[in-house]
């Protein structure tokens, strides 16, 4: 078996060979779907870990404090025993709560962020599933997120749930417009949607740069839109602690609140890596021209380095974010959205429409 951190196809392959060598074609694509099930759980736990201990951090940086600093060298398992508490905490019933409903809710929020890390391309080779409409699966199967939250709000027989689950089934409602279009700006110029192919179309130059003022553009509005997407600061009025306790999952404890806390930090891994993707060259290394030096340098950088580098870049400016501005009110954030970002959206994808049209781009 042949291993190369800058291809993984042999890997694959030879995985492929070896396990149809020793049992039937259906058996082993079931081994290889049970693998990759229990590589994406625990590729799943350990971001979700790492996330929230940066979240902490981050956090106390630019508000000037420590964060987590007794539970491990510099508080490296407080995160850790965070997720054993919630483990062992109990699960309450909610009295005249829908239990089928509401039981059920956390699993399609964490389902539909399963779905949509599966068509992420996280080096050359390394791709769990490759569809040619990969954008368009990204979108569809994120958006299923908001069914889960609208359950558990409305299943959790609780004023303050409901409410917290309209603001944010309008919150992620309007802003999927600005996304999806933002993206699509990128798709007119790659000339596809399938994801491995926009990476490919990376090669001489990532698409940020390429695209020039368009495609800086639809990354700024993507950057926007997918943080309040996510239900994060300042967007986060469902969640408004002054207010609505907090929001959609304030009757849930234990395991299943843990679900939606680990859910969002997901959501967050996942828009920050379609913003790589689809903008930042993904797997790509940085080029400048071709046949140069400095171009051979970052070649001998691997793809998963530079891919969840470049990806751990943009979870920082989402952060950023939260911690720098003040919370928005519901009437702004929709104003803002119906307002301003999806009248730019909407002129900018017909501006590079007529770019491509008339082969005026790079």
């Amino acid at each position: 078996m042949t291993f190369n951190i800058y291809d993984f196809t042999e890997l694959t392959r030879s995985i492929d060979d070896g396990l149809k060598a020793v049992m039937s074609p259906g058996w082993a694509l079931f081994t290889e779907l049970v693998l990759i099930g229990l590589v994406f759980l625990i590729l799943y736990a350990l971001i979700g870990l790492f996330l929230v201990y940066a979240e902490r951090k981050v956090c106390a940086f630019i508000q000037n404090r420590l964060g987590p600093n007794r539970v491990g060298p510099v508080g490296i398992f407080q995160t850790i025993a965070d997720l054993i508490k919630l483990l062992m905490k109990e699960l309450i019933p909610i009295k005249n709560a829908d239990k089928l409903l509401f039981n059920i809710a956390p699993f399609i929020v964490i389902i539909a962020s399963f779905m949509a890390i599966a068509a992420i391309p996280f080096a050359k080779g390394l791709h769990a599933i490759d569809f040619n409409i990969g954008i368009f699966y990204v979108i569809a199967v994120s958006s299923l997120g908001v069914v889960g939250i609208l359950l558990a709000g409305w299943s959790s027989n609780s004023k303050y749930s409901l409410i917290g689950a309209m603001r944010s089934g309008a919150q992620v409602i309007s802003y999927e417009l600005s996304v999806g279009l933002s993206l699509l700006t990128i798709v007119v110029f790659a000339g596809t949607m399938q994801l491995s192919g926009i990476i490919e179309s990376q090669a001489n130059g990532w698409w940020i740069f390429k695209g020039h003022i368009p495609a800086m553009v639809a990354f700024v509005v993507f950057l926007i839109a997918s943080t309040a997407e996510t239900n994060r600061g300042p967007f986060d009025l469902a969640e408004a602690e002054s207010e609505l306790t907090a929001g959609f999952h304030t009757e849930y404890s234990g395991i299943k609140f843990a679900f939606f806390f680990l859910a969002e930090f997901m959501n967050m891994f996942i828009v920050a890596s379609m913003a790589v993707t689809i903008f930042l060259g993904g797997w790509m290394p940085l080029h400048f021209g071709t046949g140069n030096l400095f171009n051979h340098i970052m070649d001998f950088i691997p793809p998963l380095v530079w891919f969840f580098g470049k990806t751990f870049v943009v979870i920082y400016i989402m952060m950023w974010f939260k911690w720098t501005f003040p919370r928005l009110r519901i009437d702004q954030l929709l104003t803002l959205e119906w307002k301003y970002l999806l009248p730019i959206n909407l002129f900018n994808i017909l501006f590079v429409a007529f770019l491509t049209l008339m082969g005026w781009h790079f």
